[in-house]
């Protein structure tokens, strides 16, 4: 009888968990905009060392573009915009995870990324570009044969040359880049020759080359890629975000204030 009763209390654990484990992956698929509401807060995920869109000054403060976007975007909600500095690597993990609820840091929008997470409507448009020293320029995709290639680790930069292979990744030195966790390592290994050239977002190069003291010290050009497009990343699921900030957008776009952060950033 007792161990009956132990095999129908184990049961009973086993089947309780299973539910428990069930509801959790059913709130994972679930909708969190009336959680995100409830909380009054939504988490952004960023790269904090991306210029001009997500990065810090020299005192700490975040700012950029994106940081003033998404706090326009969010402005009269009720709902905080919290940023958190993560893996540029693992940004759709993270947000998969719920660690964090959108990706907001110069994210280009791709078919690759598509299959993984849904995507606000665009919202700046960005090429990837060739930056390297004058002194030792590169002119055309053919300077760069045989040479060390640098590109961030997670970017779309990184996407593009692997999905095209044959337009720059086979040209390079071993057929691969030297990958950097972030843009700011990989200027430092340009500036020291370390790599011939750095495949980059136009947006960072312009005004990377712009604000360095050195900035006369390089030059950048077009890569063989398309034009991509900046765009917010989000899990699938949440419908209801998605819809909030496309139309948070247009306001945006109406009443002028998407232009003025262009002005501001960009000098459009």
């Amino acid at each position: 009888m007792m161990k009956l009763k132990k095999t129908a209390l184990i049961a009973a654990l086993l089947m309780s968990m299973i539910g428990l484990a069930g509801c959790a992956q059913r709130n994972q698929q679930a909708d969190q905009w009336a959680t995100i509401q409830k909380r009054q807060e939504i988490v952004v995920g960023i790269d904090d060392s991306f210029v001009p869109m997500t990065y810090r000054e020299k005192n700490g403060q975040l700012t950029g573009f994106d940081v003033d976007l998404a706090r326009a975007i969010f402005k009269g909600s009720g709902i905080r915009v919290d940023f958190q500095s993560i893996d540029w690597d693992m940004k759709e993990t993270e947000l998969n995870n719920q660690t964090i609820d959108l990706i907001w840091s110069g994210y280009s929008k791709t078919a690759q990324r598509a299959k993984r997470v849904a995507f606000s409507d665009p919202y700046l448009t960005n090429r990837q570009m060739i930056v390297s020293l004058k002194k030792h320029p590169v002119n055309q995709m053919a300077d760069l044969t045989n040479q060390p290639l640098g590109v961030q680790t997670g970017s779309s930069g990184m996407e593009q040359l692997e999905r095209y292979p044959k337009r720059l990744q086979q040209r390079i030195a071993n057929h691969a880049p030297i990958l950097y966790d972030t843009y700011n390592n990989a200027f430092i290994d340009l500036q020291a020759d370390r790599i011939k050239g750095l495949l980059i977002d136009e947006v960072y190069a312009q005004f990377e080359i712009k604000s360095r003291h050195n900035g006369s010290d390089f030059q950048a050009i077009d890569s063989p890629f398309a034009a991509e497009q900046f765009a917010v990343g989000m899990r699938p699921q949440d419908q209801q975000l998605r819809q909030f900030i496309n139309r948070r957008y247009r306001v945006l776009q109406a009443n002028g204030t998407l232009a003025k952060l262009k002005v501001k950033w960009f000098k459009e």
